[in-house]
């Protein structure tokens, strides 16, 4: 199933405060491992999910510029935690604080990617989702989408100077 033409439910899938959303991915983004709960929440099943990129379970809401940033950060070498909003199997969706870290070699070359993802508070979701919608619209207010993605990113360096800080001041503000 293209994940990209799925309907979208508007139904949000909830898991308990003491479970964790683990995967890795390799160089490309590609599962290489999911956990029971991300499993059991994406609604996918494991054959289905391994060797797939892991935008497979990317929410049409959430801005691609963010994903830019953690890519950029990941790059360097460093972690980064984000809020963030990921659509399951059948449409519903579903919102985590992700940790996103690389994994390095004996030899110190990023080798892959760790992410574990908790449940989020409500308040720090409704205020994520604010920004993500006016990121959203930044973006799609061009036709090109590299042009979109700048536009993102200009919103949302903006703002992060308004409120003088960088985004993991602003994710742990929350």
């Amino acid at each position: 199933m293209k994940q990209e033409n799925l309907r979208l439910t508007g139904v949000e899938r909830h898991f308990d405060e003491n479970e964790i959303i683990v995967s890795k991915t390799d160089l490309k983004g590609r599962i290489t491992y999911a956990n029971d709960v991300f499993l059991r929440i994406s609604g996918y099943r494991e054959d289905d999910l391994l060797g797939q990129p892991h935008s497979i379970i990317r929410h049409p809401d959430m801005p691609r510029c963010v994903f830019s940033l953690m890519w950029e950060t990941l790059a360097k070498g460093r972690e980064i935690f984000a809020y963030v909003i990921n659509r399951s199997v059948n449409g519903d969706h579903y919102w985590v604080l992700a940790n996103v870290t690389p994994s390095f070699g004996a030899d110190g070359i990023i080798r892959g990617y760790h992410s574990y993802r908790r449940k989020p508070r409500r308040d720090a979701v409704t205020a994520a989702a604010g920004l993500y919608r006016q990121l959203c619209a930044a973006e799609q207010a061009l036709q090109n989408r590299r042009d979109g993605m700048a536009q993102g990113t200009a919103t949302l360096t903006a703002f992060l100077q308004s409120q003088r800080m960088d985004y993991d001041q602003f994710v742990f503000a929350l």
